[in-house]
């Protein structure tokens, strides 16, 4: 999707948003890291203040997915930090998206991948390894499932059931 924004597939498609197969996520994110636009497969997990199934997933090879992360909104610690982020990178992942908060963000924000998070908070979170992995989880209005299609760009977030031909 390099040369397409997400407007553009957005007024393209009015069939597939009319459909429920492309959807927007709400505009609640804010954006760090180098490449403000990345799109790939979906793989999901489901965390509270709680980062080990994070690391764990970024410890993993990327092969340009992204990884959306329901922190379930909190605002009360980070669960992504300047390590696994880098890890991610050198293993080849095209982006993470965190419904909750992250740190490290001058780190991150030197890093050739997308993150989208809601803010950043100095505090670190809980290291219990609980959590949900492969869900379908709920973030900023929209549902999203593993193997679904995320397409980040400075004008939004789409979600699609299927990889868009552009």
């Amino acid at each position: 999707m390099a040369l397409v924004t997400t407007a553009e597939v957005c007024d393209a498609n009015p069939q597939l948003i009319g459909s429920g197969e492309l959807r927007a996520l709400h505009p609640v994110f804010q954006i760090y890291g180098r490449r403000q636009v990345f799109s790939g497969p979906v793989v999901t997990l489901k965390v509270f203040e709680d980062n080990v199934l994070v690391r764990e997933f970024l410890e993993e090879k990327g092969n340009g997915r992204v990884l959306v992360v329901d922190g379930g909104g909190s605002l009360r610690c980070a669960i992504l930090g300047g390590n696994p982020v880098v890890q991610a990178q050198n293993n080849g992942w095209a982006g993470i998206i965190v419904n909750g908060c992250i740190r490290d963000v001058d780190e991150i924000n030197g890093c050739d991948i997308g993150v989208r998070a809601l803010a950043s908070h100095p505090m670190k979170a809980n290291k219990k390894g609980i959590g949900e992995k492969h869900v379908p989880v709920n973030i900023a209005g929209t549902r999203i499932c593993d193997g679904e299609w995320i397409y980040a760009d400075t004008d939004g977030i789409l979600v699609s059931k299927t990889e868009l031909s552009v």
